[in-house]
């Protein structure tokens, strides 16, 4: 069984806009009250338009992140074409069912563009599968980022106002909770790149917050 203690904070963002996908997160990793890291990793790449986040333990993030970013990069190089965004969290619930006896401690969000355009879906460390539509968030966070997401997002949001919104859920889950702090990442995924805001440019955002 595993010790509550040793269960890592996070606050994860994920928001579906009229033309991407929006993925964020903050960059503090804890180990109970222990602040371990202040630039910890939470987003990657795990394909040209696909983007992943990850909430709970690091390990077993960084093993999902290795394993998914090789079988998309097979599955380019034998059919010629990219895995569809459901095709990859399909794998993916695949992986964490068939671990379910040895559970991998996290909770994902997978993001990007694909032929049918924006879409986000969430996974839990048992394989549920649940495509979000509008806004999602995870981690020990996410009921304080939950509030902003909620009362802000309105329907075909452009990726500029998106940006704005996770910055903002970020910033409000950071002021509650202590497991959620530092700086925070910004991932815009458009059906051309996968690009990372500059951090300047996050700062000058949050400096706009109260």
């Amino acid at each position: 069984m595993v010790n509550d203690q040793y269960l890592k904070g996070t606050t994860t963002v994920g928001i579906v806009c009229s033309d991407a996908v929006i993925l964020a997160t903050e960059q503090r990793a804890t180990m109970g009250n222990f602040i371990a890291s202040k630039t910890a990793k939470k987003v990657y790449q795990i394909d040209k338009l696909v983007g992943m986040t990850t909430a709970g333990s690091v390990g077993d993030a960084q093993q999902i992140v290795r394993i998914v970013s090789v079988e998309s990069q097979l599955y380019r190089m034998r059919h010629k074409n990219s895995m569809t965004i459901k095709g990859i969290t399909t794998l993916l619930s695949n992986l964490l069912s068939g671990q379910r006896y040895y559970p991998l401690m996290v909770q994902l969000l997978v993001g990007g563009v694909d032929k049918k355009g924006p879409s986000i879906f969430s996974l839990d460390a048992l394989g549920g599968n649940i495509e979000e539509t509008r806004a999602v968030s995870t981690g020990s966070g996410s009921p304080m980022a939950y509030g902003v997401l909620e009362d802000r997002y309105t329907e075909n949001m452009s990726t500029e106002e998106g940006i704005d919104l996770a910055i903002r859920a970020l910033h409000t889950a950071i002021k509650r909770d202590s497991a959620s702090g530092e700086g925070l990442n910004v991932v815009v995924i458009t059906k051309d790149e996968y690009k990372q805001i500059d951090p300047e440019d996050v700062k000058k955002i949050r400096d706009t917050l109260n």
